[in-house]
This record gives C-alpha cells, structure tokens and sequence, in this order.
C-alpha cells in the first residue's frame, strides 16, 4: 500500500518531466534559445525555464552556448542561448545512423573509393530526394514566389525538419531546426550539398548554405537571396550567393 502523500509527490514528479520535456522539444523545434523566448513560447516564469534547463543541461540534453549572430554585431554581449547536444538529439530521432553510414560507406567503396566514391554517394543522395522534391514543387508551384520560402519550411516541417522562414537582409534564411540525417551527414556532407541543390532548383535561385547542424551549428541555415522583379522576358536576376558551402560551416 502506498503511503499518504506518495501519489501527490509521483504526480509532481510527472508533471516536472513533462514540463522539461517541453522545454527540449521547444529547442528542437525552434533551434536555440534563450531563456526570455522559451519562457514566452512555454508559457512559464523565466525561473521555472532555468530550473528546467539546469535539469537538462546535467542530464546533458541541452548545453548553454554564445547565441551565433549573422551580419553586423550589436552593442553589448551576446545573449545566451540553450541548444540541444547530440545526447539530447538522439532522444528524438531513433534513426538507424550506423547503419546508413555503412551503407553509404559500402556505397562509396564500392565504387572505387576516392573520388568515384564520393561521387557514387553524392548521386545516391539526389536519388533519396527525387521522390520529395516532386511533392514540394507542386505545393511551391501554386503560390506566388514571395510566398515559396514559407511553403517550403512548411512542407519540411512536415517531414520533420522543424523548418521556419525568417526576413534577412536582401533576402530570406530558411532555418531547419532538427536534422533526421544530422549524425550521418557529418561523415558525408553529400546529403547536405544535395539537399541544398535541392532548395536551389525549387526556388528557381542561388542559395548559400550557412550553417548545419552536421557541422556543429545549432541550425542548418540558408540563405535565399531576393529575386529583383524582371519582365517576363528577362531572366530572374538575384544577388550573388552559391550553394558550394553546402554542408560546410564557412565561419
């Protein structure tokens, strides 16, 4: 029999691990942050979210880091934000990472290795993502180009990737949160190179991979930049960007 008081103490207990469960899942879905957002997004005190974090960040699911700033720096330091760690990813994603970088490993040494190998797996992965790319051209197809970046976050969101669309300067940054691949990709960057050949071609532009979360980054980031408006004979013309720093942290 339980003793009076045990069932209120086990429902508290619950209850603090669903809390901080939302607290990592918000990570996962809208990269890092810092305290101030999450207790916003969360609904929460500022001193709840810490306690939760301080629990995260010994059970080393999320870690503090220096918030990465794109573009001109301002005054002050910068503020800190809570990514989450591998360990923390892992907790998400039950993937089979061993055994598709065997795969691939199999793959590029069946090729020859070398070069041939990794142009072996470069085309496998366009290959993975001739069937997804067919699905987001037709969504992207039906709204007008201004409109293409958030479609695209949206399709991705539902596919997993937690994606947003944010405004930049002379241009837009789509934001992938969360990587199914992330762990894999770090041995073979010619998942992150395909899939940004991939936004290329949907978005009938240049894009620059900034960031990924393969590399180390808390958010695979990239850079659209703003297609000036032409006539209809023209070309589309677009600021200079290039997806050759794709998979790569430039920084």
């Amino acid at each position: 029999m339980k003793n009076v008081g045990e069932a209120p103490q086990e429902e508290l207990a619950t209850g603090e691990r669903s809390t901080r469960n939302r607290v990592a899942r918000s990570i996962l879905d809208h990269g890092p942050s810092t305290v101030a957002e999450l207790a916003g997004r969360l609904g929460l005190t500022q001193a709840a979210v810490r306690r939760h974090l301080d629990a995260l960040v010994a059970d080393d699911v999320v870690a503090p880091r220096e918030q990465r700033v794109y573009g001109a720096r301002t005054r002050g330091r910068p503020a800190k934000v809570f990514a989450l760690t591998d360990c923390g990813r892992d907790a998400f994603d039950q993937s089979y990472d061993k055994l598709a970088a065997e795969a691939l490993h199999w793959i590029s040494q069946s090729a020859g290795g070398g070069e041939l190998g990794d142009a072996a797996v470069a085309a496998f992965a366009r290959a993975r993502l001739a069937a997804t790319a067919e699905k987001y051209r037709e969504q992207l197809a039906a709204v007008a180009p201004e409109q293409r970046a958030e479609t695209l976050a949206r399709a991705l969101t539902a596919d997993g990737y937690a994606a947003t669309a944010r405004s930049a300067p002379v241009g837009e940054q789509l934001c992938q949160h969360h990587c199914p691949v992330a762990h894999v990709a770090e041995q073979f960057p010619q998942l992150c190179e395909a899939e940004t050949e991939l936004f290329s071609h949907l978005l009938g532009t240049h894009v620059q991979r900034l960031a990924t979360i393969a590399h180390g980054d808390g958010v695979c980031t990239t850079f659209i930049p703003r297609v000036e408006t032409v006539s209809p004979q023209q070309e589309p013309k677009t600021t200079t960007a290039s997806a050759s720093t794709a998979g790569r942290n430039p920084a």
